[in-house]
């Protein structure tokens, strides 16, 4: 198959996933508010894991369409491992929202928040699991032959982040606070330039 279908489906998934993220943040009903912006201000957890989540979704559909670029053709192995990727991706709007709603309650937020890391260490992982399966058990497919050295800085680029994910899905347990601070760092990370996939740097992750 070639690999025009792939991106297609996926990119739909992905467009869909980052328009429901934004569906938790609701406008204050006008008969049941005094002050504006106060209510609006009581939202600022949906606000940030919002942010977070539509950063993260976005640098994974950066990597992903440079990772999809490098092939010439797809198989069933590719396929399959694509779409546990996408499982993940579909989930984080639920786990966006769960954080959001219970970052300041009293209860359940250490669940929540481990949760929310959770999702993007689960998503991190399949991306990975892709990546190599690509580069190493599929290098027949690539459209370019890749020397083993940069498909090796392309792997451990692309999983750096997944220590900072186990350590804020298991701090979840102490703050929740912490474990929200910990993904956005990780997603501001992702979103420099060196850091993230681009067309012309031969470090693509």
């Amino acid at each position: 198959m070639s690999t025009t279908r792939l991106e297609a489906f996926s990119d739909g998934v992905f467009a869909i996933a980052i328009t429901l993220l934004v569906l938790d943040i609701h406008v204050p009903d006008p008969s049941n508010t005094a002050d504006l912006a106060r209510e609006l201000g009581a939202q600022w957890p949906s606000y940030v894991a919002y942010a977070v989540s539509f950063l993260t979704i976005g640098i994974i559909w950066i990597n992903h369409h440079a990772m999809i670029r490098r092939l010439k053709a797809v198989d069933h192995g590719i396929l399959v491992l694509n779409l546990l990727v996408l499982l993940f991706v579909g989930l984080l709007p639920f786990t966006t929202a769960l954080m959001a709603a219970y970052l300041k309650e009293g209860q359940g937020d250490h669940l929540a928040s481990a949760i929310y890391a959770g999702s993007f260490l689960l998503m991190s992982i399949a991306f990975a699991s892709l990546n190599r399966h690509i580069l190493f058990r599929k290098a027949n497919l690539m459209a370019e032959p890749m020397d083993e050295g940069r498909r090796r800085m392309i792997i451990v680029r692309g999983v750096a982040g997944l220590v900072p994910y186990l350590l804020a899905t298991i701090l979840a347990v102490i703050s929740s606070y912490a474990t929200l601070a910990i993904c956005g760092a990780i997603a501001l990370f992702y979103a420099l330039p060196f850091a993230s996939a681009s067309e012309s740097s031969p470090a693509e992750t």
